[in-house]
């Protein structure tokens, strides 16, 4: 059975983006990167909210950019291998490899997604909050990026409830990133 994984990259205030939705702070390592494709590989699929999508799909065709490292490029073909789920009310389309649109995720689509052999991604602040409110998120990932914003898009916005966490794992890596991953262990009731 697999988990369902929230990751995150975050600035040390807990935001995902500043207060113009830039987050070019967040640029990370080659060692950064390769540690990323190692986790993104491990996973069955990854489920998308829209706006994380949009800033994700570029992967799609990055692997043919000669300027990126290789690191970059092999991130890109781990991401375009990976069957990927997107969900929006308001997109019609997506155009990437592997992807499939839907207009909603029901507790029970979670349960049979978990049901099939490997892990599922989750990537995107609102989608993620959304799921750990009705206690499906399993773990938690975040890469914090030693800056402070100040203000912007929140890594878990709306959260209304208390979720308990329990620490399996902290990896600081040389550029000062910290990567955390948590278990989640329980949530208050809404």
């Amino acid at each position: 059975m697999g988990k369902l994984k929230f990751g995150m990259m975050a600035s040390l205030d807990g935001y995902i983006s500043d207060v113009n939705g830039r987050f070019e702070w967040g640029q990370i390592s080659e060692e950064v990167h390769r540690f990323a494709e190692r986790e993104q590989a491990g996973e069955a699929i990854a489920i998308y909210g829209r706006r994380m999508f949009e800033t994700m799909a570029v992967w799609d065709t990055l692997w043919e950019d000669a300027s990126l490292s290789q690191a970059e490029r092999d991130f890109s073909l781990v991401w375009r291998g990976t069957d990927k789920i997107v969900v929006s009310r308001s997109l019609r389309q997506v155009g990437t490899s592997r992807t499939r649109l839907v207009h909603a995720l029901s507790a029970e689509d979670i349960a049979a997604l978990k049901g099939a052999p490997g892990d599922i991604g989750v990537a995107g602040p609102t989608l993620a909050a959304s799921l750990l409110r009705q206690g499906l998120i399993d773990e938690i990932s975040i890469y914090f990026i030693p800056v402070l914003v100040g203000g912007g898009t929140p890594m878990f916005p709306e959260m209304s409830a208390l979720a308990r966490l329990e620490r399996l794992e902290v990896r600081p890596f040389e550029n000062g990133v910290t990567f955390m991953r948590f278990a989640v262990r329980s949530r208050a009731a809404q």
